[in-house]
């Protein structure tokens, strides 16, 4: 089964299989986000339902449950999802398409069915399965505590004060009340792959009986709504026109392709099917790079999903993921308003990790999102060049990130300290993990990564050329020199001491030799700390390539060192012992890329470049053609995972929808240059 996702702008959202079947405790139809982004709710987990066709009752819908699956799924004809998800079902000679979107910026989904009937005299079931509870959890009531307020077509259950009303409403129908009616046992395949609970029981209130005559083909739209400040009323509900709902996303996201200037049909390829395919990935980018971009009014801004189904919005992958969903499709005002989201929460230096799900609170486990952010104004600063907007907003805190980091700082335990003699930047204890590789198990890391590590010296290099570049352009001559002078001395330190000749790459942290990726941040960001014109920077980018390099990504960990693991399975603590031993992560090639066009910049012998130029096509035609299969035929439609298996058959894992693999995977397919 595949997956898919759609959301609101505010982290709710509705995800599913293309079969109708939740396989997740964090599959539904009604994922309201309670306190956007955060704090969010299992409302609608799905809606089941069922056609009488001259009193003979076919079920549409696709259930597990005690070891039993129910089979409406054999009714589907097709199943599509573009901008969203529309099931076809065929009973006899009655088509039934059902398209499924939620209001955007409301957590309010709309269910639009159109039946076609054909001399039959027909009626349209649609059962609710509804629950109200953390999306983190699940539940094993024996009894639902509700209450109902029926008013014909129109139902507001009520689970308490300490949780909140549901509204639903079916224009015209007549709903039948259920009394302590229960869905019992819930199978979720996918939460027993994972070792979790894998069973749990929702509420089933009533169902909504729709008659359709012979002939007809009739429009009926479920509406499911969270009440209250953040969803609809049922008299706004009453108000709102199922087909508009889709309309207005369809147009947003078409306003959105049309801003970008991604596609210009000037230039297109004359060739209509590799037109047409440019078409489709411009349209698949922009929806699921769409996704991800929320608002948080907590702050009055827009910040980054990190991933679906359970991450919140999370600093390092923010910024990792800034050029690939905001810059080159041209959401310049957005991406304004994600630096600010970050950079007004700095604390001691610190570039929050994260916002906590239930309260907000910014949290500070992270000793790289800050230097990441540097790097995020410099490319904002390269496809705007609006020097003026970074000089008001945002160059006195990188100012005292510098500054935070050069005196020391230690909020969550990041322990970051600058070595005066080495001009490098050592971080993190024996129990806190303050890099991306960042899993542990039973309170101990998996990769201690404490000390000095590669790529976090690799972007304070950056940093600091970013910091000089900054200081240049605003005439501030003594800084400018402190800056360059700071940077000289570390590049000098780190191709000292980060060179490792018997493996021909860079220690990972100063004392680990096992080959990781981390190294290639130093020759692929704007300012790479390594020459790319030697042989060392050379080196590094041909290891990585021969040892961690797949159609997928990039390798934690090489193949033979100590702790390899290819495959991500089992419990929590089995999975996270091999997230970052060996297991592929798609976002590491974006990085690659850079690094590839950084060598390519800096090689001065034209036979060589040429070379490299042609390394490069190939490279991107490899990506194109991985996942281009993998957006329509993996495991998520229109999307890329967080993790992929390093042996055949490469099977996505982790979150099925990650911000930065779609940010740095479409970079590499639509980039321009």
């Amino acid at each position: 089964m595949k997956e898919w996702v759609i959301t609101n702008g505010i982290g709710g959202f509705a995800a599913s299989t293309d079969l109708g079947i939740n396989t997740r405790r964090y599959h539904g139809l009604l994922i309201a986000a309670t306190n956007p982004p955060g704090l969010r709710k299992l409302i609608l987990s799905k809606v089941d339902e069922s056609i009488e066709l001259n009193g003979k009752k076919y079920d549409l819908f696709s259930n597990a449950s005690q070891g039993v699956i129910t089979e409406g799924y054999k009714y589907i004809q097709k199943f599509e999802k573009t901008i969203i998800p529309i099931y076809t079902y065929k009973v006899k000679n009655v088509i039934i398409e059902k398209s499924i979107c939620m209001l955007y910026g409301k957590n309010t989904v709309a269910i639009v069915y159109r039946v076609i009937n054909q001399r039959a005299k027909a009626k349209l079931l649609l059962t609710p399965i509804v629950n109200f509870r953390d999306f983190h959890s699940e539940t094993h009531d024996l009894k639902f505590r509700y209450t109902q307020k029926i008013n014909r077509d129109k139902v507001q259950i009520d689970f308490g004060t300490e949780k909140g009303k549901i509204n639903l409403y079916v224009e015209g129908a007549k709903y039948r009340e259920y009394i302590d009616n229960i869905f019992y046992s819930m199978y979720y395949e996918r939460e027993a792959l994972r070792g979790f609970d894998a069973e749990e029981n929702h509420a089933v209130p009533g169902t909504f009986e729709v008659e359709i005559k012979p002939n007809e083909d009739k429009e009926i739209v479920f509406f499911c709504s969270l009440d209250g400040e953040y969803g609809n009323s049922l008299e706004e509900l009453q108000r709102l026109s199922g087909t508009k709902i889709i309309e207005n996303e369809k147009k947003r996201i078409n306003e959105q392709i049309k801003k970008s200037e991604l596609i210009n049909f000037k230039k297109l390829p004359k060739e209509e099917e590799e037109k047409q395919s440019y078409i489709d990935l411009v349209n698949t980018y922009m929806v699921a790079s769409d996704n991800f971009i929320v608002y948080r009014p907590s702050m009055g801004l827009h910040t980054i999903i990190a991933g679906y189904p359970w991450f919140l919005d999370w600093g390092r992958d923010t910024l990792i993921a800034f050029e690939g969903l905001l810059l080159i499709s041209k959401k310049f005002d957005i991406a304004e308003e994600v630096m600010l989201t970050f950079a007004k929460s700095v604390k001691q230096g610190i570039v929050p990790n994260g916002f906590d799900e239930y309260d907000n609170h910014p949290l500070y486990n992270s000793a790289d999102a800050s230097l990441l952010l540097f790097e995020v104004v410099q490319k904002y600063l390269d496809y705007t060049g609006n020097y003026d907007w970074v000089k008001e907003n945002l160059y006195g805190t990188l100012t005292k990130i510098i500054d935070s980091y050069i005196n020391g700082t230690n909020i969550d335990g990041n322990n970051i300290r600058f070595d005066d003699k080495m001009f490098l930047i050592s971080a993190g204890t024996m129990d806190t993990q303050n890099t991306w590789m960042d899993a542990k198990v039973n309170g101990k890391p998996v990769t201690p990564r404490n000390g000095k590590a590669v790529e976090l010296n690799a972007m304070w290099y950056n940093a600091l050329k970013t910091m000089q570049n900054l200081a240049n352009h605003y005439i501030k001559p003594v800084k400018y020199y402190e800056y360059g002078m700071l940077a000289k001395n570390c590049q000098k330190s780190f191709v000292k001491r980060f060179y490792n000749p018997y493996k021909k790459c860079l220690y990972d942290v100063l004392g680990d030799d096992k080959i990781r990726p981390n190294q290639i941040f130093a020759i692929s960001l704007t300012y790479p700390i390594l020459d790319c014109s030697k042989d060392m920077a050379k080196e590094v980018f041909v290891t990585v390539t021969q040892k961690l390099l797949n159609k997928y990504g990039l390798q934690t960990l090489a193949s033979g060192e100590e702790g390899f693991s290819a495959v991500y399975k089992g419990s929590p603590e089995e999975r996270d012992s091999v997230y970052h031993q060996g297991i592929t992560w798609p976002w590491l090639l974006g990085p690659y890329y850079n690094a590839l066009k950084n060598l390519i910049k800096a090689e001065k012998d034209e036979n060589r470049k040429n070379k490299l130029i042609n390394t490069l096509t190939q490279f991107r035609l490899n990506t194109a053609n991985t996942f281009t299969n993998e957006i329509t035929k993996g495991n998520t439609i229109g999307s890329i995972c967080e993790i992929y298996d390093s042996t055949e058959p490469s099977s996505g894992k982790g979150a099925f929808a990650q911000a930065w693999s779609v940010a740095e995977v479409f970079r590499i397919m639509l980039d321009k240059d």
